[in-house]
């Protein structure tokens, strides 16, 4: 990625501040210690239903000691321990309410993996306490939150990782490297793909919250609903009170790398999209089929959701294409991808994978968040797009596909995609003629203010003529109200 004057500058004071932050550190409020190249890193983890336990068995090595367990769900908590015990830990102390570990002041750094709506919340609150954070993707379950956690690792001087873990892909760091030094000539298309499987959740009344449960902290910056199990452990990411549907589940990775293979260090000119829920009725809210379209303007990423079953495409299935004007490479998981020729020759394989939990310790160690392979701006961008994507989505009008769209304009990858995206629906079963989709407005977008315009290109395009109104309504998606004591801040 290129280095722009105002980033070397904000590096070299970085840089500079970190040399006096043990002055700093008094008067904010924040522990003195510092982690020296030899010392153990003592890590909570926060969050252990699913993906906390991947965390802990990550955790389980040299240098490093699990000191506390924090989970909302009381009930989780002894598995988890012994988890820690059987990878060679002590028994890590165990908290239900992330505001008492950190008031403890009983590790160096924190280890997210609650649900997204909690991540930009638990990562501000422990920056704030001094503390070192990794937190999983999506960083953010809005944009404005990712920038909140950007800007406090910034002022608190505090290493701060994305869980995108393909950015320490040996395999896929190669493919990237191949990418951007003209393998594929001119790249102008990058297409994520998030083929993968998912089934009803079925529809289930409202009840009690289970006995071990904190409900009120779970809820934690979210509105204030009933307790629903289908809101609750892994169905959550299909409600907008708390997830971003597949495109911020497992799509986030896959958008990562596509951005990371366009070389762009920020957010496109516009976006759109479209899709809905379909070849089941259930109690989600998310899409389980959609299609995004990003302009960065001399390249585009297009971004595929489907839920039902489906072919690969150039034998990839959860993973990206990313197009040249010489060939194009297909990164076919998080560790391998080849690169193709126009003639359809094979000519290159990349693969090996990484330990991108033993990235954020180097980092720790170092402090210096240069030494980040998915520093938190890194991680901000690329779940914003997430985010910008599915506001179209949200503010989109039901359409029939037996409506003849000509929402694209002159782009010939995007009709194709959405021919591809009738087929693969009328391939499981889905009658077009008696469906309809969510078309979203193709809005403008200003990169730098990372707000939406009232006027810019493609306004005129989306033929909506209240379009301020409708810039107005996007940008205040960009945000949430949030359910006091559970804030983000506006300013850090």
């Amino acid at each position: 990625m290129p280095t722009t004057r105002r980033r070397f500058l904000e590096e070299s004071l970085i840089s500079a501040a970190a040399a006096v932050v043990a002055a700093r550190d008094a008067d904010g409020g924040i522990p003195n210690r510092r982690v020296a190249p030899n010392d153990r890193v003592r890590i909570a983890v926060a969050g252990i239903h699913g993906r906390g336990k991947d965390h802990i068995r990550a955790w389980c090595r040299p240098g490093v000691e699990i000191t506390a367990i924090c989970d909302v769900d009381t009930a989780l908590i002894p598995a988890a321990q012994d988890l820690a015990v059987k990878g060679g830990q002590r028994r890590p102390k165990a908290y239900q309410d992330i505001r008492r570990l950190l008031d403890h002041h009983v590790c160096d750094a924190i280890s997210i993996a609650t649900p997204n709506h909690w991540h930009a919340l638990a990562g501000v609150w422990a920056m704030q306490a001094g503390l070192d954070v990794y937190v999983e993707k999506p960083v953010s379950h809005e944009v404005t939150e990712g920038r909140r956690l950007v800007e406090a690792a910034r002022k608190y001087m505090r290493i701060c990782q994305a869980g995108t873990q393909i950015r320490s892909s040996a395999g896929s760091r190669a493919a990237i490297d191949f990418i951007h030094s003209g393998g594929i000539g001119k790249v102008y298309l990058a297409r994520g793909l998030c083929y993968k499987r998912r089934t009803s959740i079925g529809i289930y009344p409202d009840s009690p919250p289970p006995p071990e449960l904190d409900y009120d902290i779970w809820l934690g910056p979210a509105p204030e609903r009933p307790f629903n199990r289908n809101r609750f452990l892994y169905n959550w990411h299909w409600w907008w009170d708390y997830g971003n549907g597949d495109m911020g589940n497992q799509g986030i990775h896959q958008m990562d790398v596509a951005r990371w293979a366009l070389n762009q260090a920020g957010l496109p000119h516009s976006v759109m999209a479209l899709g809905g829920r379909f070849g089941y009725t259930d109690a989600g809210e998310t899409p389980n089929t959609l299609l995004s379209f990003f302009d960065y303007g001399a390249a585009h990423l297009i971004f595929e959701v489907r839920g039902l079953p489906t072919a690969d495409l150039l034998g990839v299935r959860i993973g990206d294409i990313v197009y040249g004007d010489k060939g194009y490479v297909a990164f076919t998981s998080y560790d391998d991808a080849v690169a193709v020729d126009m003639a359809g020759n094979t000519i290159r394989h990349f693969h090996g994978g990484g330990d991108h939990f033993g990235n954020f310790l180097k980092a720790v160690r170092s402090r210096r968040w240069q030494d980040l392979h998915a520093d938190i701006l890194q991680g901000h961008i690329s779940s914003a797009l997430v985010h910008i994507a599915n506001i179209s989505y949200r503010l989109g009008k039901t359409t029939p596909f037996s409506q003849k769209s000509a929402a694209f304009g002159d782009d010939k990858d995007a009709y194709a995609t959405f021919a591809a995206f009738e087929k693969h629906l009328a391939d499981d079963g889905v009658s077009l003629a008696d469906s309809a989709y969510l078309l979203g407005p193709k809005l403008p977008f200003d990169p730098r203010h990372e707000r939406f315009e009232a006027h810019g290109a493609g306004a005129e395009r989306a033929g909506d003529p209240d379009w301020r109104n409708m810039a107005a309504q996007a940008n205040s998606m960009l945000t949430r109200k949030y359910r006091a004591p559970f804030v983000v801040p506006e300013k850090v």
